[in-house]
């Protein structure tokens, strides 16, 4: 009777390894405040999800609520904050998650450093710019950021009195200003795709 049970169980095992995909990596979205990111991610993030992946979104704003309580915006701790999210996500991608991580990230020594991590520990890192122009992300303004800049209420925005290094040579460049978030998402999971990190 133990015999039918076993291979039961090993029949199950299998079509639970089938279903869930292991593969790890992150996927860091950078971009100016409202260009899209966030929104982005959760979309990729519920596709990727259907198709069998364990994903997690480290959501800028949870991150610096939970793990970056009590830093500013100065650079060195723009610095720390991008180095801890990048520590989390590495983490997770290294133990079979995707790791979404829509974070501003402005400067790009700081994406390096996160990039350097990766390749040191062997775990796949896939940079995303989404280069919504100012204009447009001042237009959507999710936050209401650009207003409170505009009327002297706020300093320091990134992109408009805050520097903000655009990559150079991402792995995907995303215009979302022209295309929807359906389009955005599905162009990013068809590089995933490509390099053997999503299905």
């Amino acid at each position: 009777m133990t015999a039918p049970r076993t291979q039961q169980a090993q029949t199950q095992q299998a079509q639970t390894q089938e279903n869930h995909v292991t593969t790890g990596a992150t996927v860091w979205l950078t971009g100016l405040p409202s260009a899209g990111k966030t929104t982005i991610a959760y979309e990729l993030a519920g596709t990727l999800r259907a198709g069998g992946h364990r994903v997690e979104v480290l959501d800028g704003d949870e991150i610096r609520e939970f793990l970056s309580a009590g830093l500013g915006f100065s650079r060195e701790d723009r610095h720390t904050n991008v180095q801890r999210i990048g520590f989390v996500a590495e983490l997770l991608a290294r133990n079979g998650v995707l790791a979404l991580v829509p974070v501003i990230a402005p400067f790009a020594d700081s994406r390096e450093a996160v990039r350097k991590r990766h390749q040191a520990n062997g775990t796949a890192y896939v940079e995303v710019h989404v280069a919504t122009p100012v204009e447009v992300c001042s237009v959507r303004d999710v936050k209401g950021l650009y207003a409170k800049q505009a009327a002297g209420e706020l300093s320091g925005l990134t992109g408009v009195d805050d520097p903000y290094e655009a990559p150079e040579s991402p792995d995907l460049r995303i215009e979302s200003q022209d295309q929807t978030v359906q389009e955005s998402a599905a162009a990013l999971r068809a590089l995933l795709i490509e390099r053997g990190l999503a299905r």
